[in-house]
């Protein structure tokens, strides 16, 4: 029993990675559909990697602290199995959330855009392989508190 709760916990955590929403130009939320965006042109002035950190929900910590207080409750018994037990999970629970993190965690961009008007622009967006590069032609989209560069 102990060992499908802990099976089904460490399943949990690997899934995370699907919860992880598109950060990326070409990848729009369901409520941006049918939303109309304000479109501006202009030439990238430059573009640097970045890194864009994970998700940090309480599902890793969660997932973590059971099966760190499952593995906890294997151990002695009594007060010892109970002092294990806490442990057990308040570790699991600092490790599921650093796995959630890390899992998660993606390749991103930060482009450069100088628009037709002159005006300077830097959008952080993830990298779905764009391969964009400086004197590219692109559009940027803005939709309230949402800006995205694409073609």
């Amino acid at each position: 029993m102990k060992l499908r709760a802990m099976a089904a916990a460490a399943v949990a955590v690997l899934v995370l990675g699907g919860c992880a929403q598109g950060l990326g130009g070409g990848t729009y939320s369901r409520t941006e559909a049918r939303r109309a965006m304000t479109v501006q042109f202009g030439t990238i002035e430059s573009v640097r990697g970045v890194l864009l950190e994970g998700t940090k929900t309480p599902i890793g910590s969660v997932a973590g602290a059971a099966v760190g207080g499952i593995a906890g409750s294997t151990i002695g018994g009594g007060r010892g199995q109970a002092v294990a037990t806490v442990i057990g999970a308040v570790a699991g629970g600092l490790a599921g959330s650093a796995v959630e993190e890390g899992a998660t965690r993606t390749q991103g961009v930060e482009v450069t855009v100088r628009l037709d008007n002159g005006q300077y622009l830097a959008v952080v967006q993830a990298d779905e392989g764009e391969g964009f590069r400086a004197g590219d032609r692109v559009r940027v989209l803005r939709d309230g508190g949402t800006t995205r560069v694409s073609r």
